[in-house]
């Protein structure tokens, strides 16, 4: 018997439409394309604009032009978040329907002060640690109106989760004491990040992440979901992050610099140095296939 061909490779960029790229968001973009075009794969570009407020016109038109003005051409129109509320939904009924998700009625401010009450201080990226106040094991709604949607994590010694970074090394994370039962439907209505990222990946079939490292912690939430729906598990490589001259990572938010045409080259030879890329090429095409070829994460 033939053995089967292993599965090809499909890496995505996935930026939320918030403004025009940058020279921190150049490296997520550059890096995921190398990778993909390195093992021989097909890259795409997906519009992660599920959170609506914080979207500015123009910009799920002008991130793809700032790509092509640099060389990253995907494979496929970009796909958009805004468009496949269906498939979120079907994923929040399995959830259900496995007995893994539940209405929750809590406030921020009801989770911090559980949480002042169980003395947890709140450490991780400022973020609260959910208390399971709602689950229905605790008790449920009690009454109380339901305003968000929640995914259970394991408790205990099954909380504890250990994956691997191509980059990074092995990673640990206890989700029940670091993250508690996580949002996947919002208060506002929308849907949360972490669920509709885990639907779209495996909906395009994405076997290769590539992204920023500070998006490194999500990982455990996403091979949670991944594991309570079924869905397979595509590999991670975070790359490191530009930061700004206060040692605070580079964002739209701190007055980033959004990318120019004309200073293509110089662009991406910047954001090739932040990957430990020495590629020394006078035009933008040989460059990024110098760089394929350079690839040090196969």
């Amino acid at each position: 018997m033939t053995a089967a061909a292993p599965s090809p490779c499909i890496g995505r960029f996935a930026p939320s439409p918030t403004g025009a790229l940058h020279a921190g968001s150049l490296v997520a973009a550059l890096a995921s394309w190398l990778d993909a075009r390195a093992h021989g794969g097909r890259w795409l570009v997906r519009i992660e604009d599920v959170d609506t407020p914080r979207c500015v016109p123009g910009a799920d038109q002008l991130i793809p032009q700032q790509l092509a003005a640099l060389g990253l051409v995907p494979d496929e129109p970009p796909l958009y978040q805004s468009q496949r509320g269906h498939l979120y939904q079907a994923a929040l009924d399995t959830l259900v329907a496995r007995d893994l998700a539940y209405p929750c009625a809590c406030t921020r401010a009801d989770i911090a002060q559980a949480n002042a009450a169980l003395g947890l201080a709140k450490t991780r990226h400022g973020e609260l640690v959910y208390p399971g106040t709602c689950r229905p094991e605790n008790g449920g709604l009690r009454g109380r109106a339901p305003r968000a949607w929640r995914l259970k994590v394991p408790q205990g010694p099954a909380a504890l989760w250990t994956w691997h970074d191509r980059r990074l090394g092995p990673q640990t994370q206890a989700l029940d004491a670091t993250v508690g039962d996580f949002v996947i439907r919002r208060a506002d209505g929308l849907w949360a990040y972490q669920l509709a990222v885990v639907v779209d990946d495996a909906d395009q079939g994405i076997t290769h992440i590539v992204r920023g490292e500070d998006l490194a912690d999500n990982t455990p939430r996403q091979q949670w979901l991944q594991q309570c729906l079924d869905l397979p598990t595509p590999t991670y490589l975070h790359t490191p992050l530009v930061l700004d001259p206060h040692g605070e990572k580079l964002s739209k938010q701190h007055g980033a610099k959004a990318l120019q045409p004309e200073h293509a080259l110089t662009d991406i030879q910047r954001a090739g140095a932040v990957l430990g890329l020495c590629v020394s090429e006078t035009t933008l095409e040989k460059w990024l296939e110098s760089a394929q070829k350079a690839w040090p994460w196969c």
